[in-house]
């Protein structure tokens, strides 16, 4: 059985232990509310995170990957709406 982008956008959020919507944040408080929130959980926890704008969609997986937490998925959150000014979610795994 295949899954559709519906799925996994639905099960991506599901999975997480922790969700955090920085949609209306701009740079660089995007990824400081997030490595907060990825200081704070537990080696191993799943976060997702809402965001949108170019800087955020950019900046905050490389910010994250270069800490040594891995990047599980970015999709776009509505499928076929894929605008740097739409939202966005970010799965991430706390290394450890």
């Amino acid at each position: 059985m295949t899954a559709n982008s519906d799925d996994v956008r639905k099960s991506a959020i599901d999975a997480a232990d922790i969700a955090l919507d920085i949609t209306a944040d701009i740079c660089p408080m995007t990824f400081v509310r997030t490595r907060l929130l990825l200081d704070r959980s537990a080696p191993g926890a799943v976060l997702t995170v809402r965001l949108k704008g170019r800087e955020p969609l950019a900046n905050v997986p490389r910010s994250a990957r270069d800490l040594g937490h891995t990047v599980v998925s970015l999709a776009p959150e509505t499928p076929g709406r894929e605008g740097e000014g739409d939202p966005w979610l970010l799965t991430l795994r706390k290394k450890g």
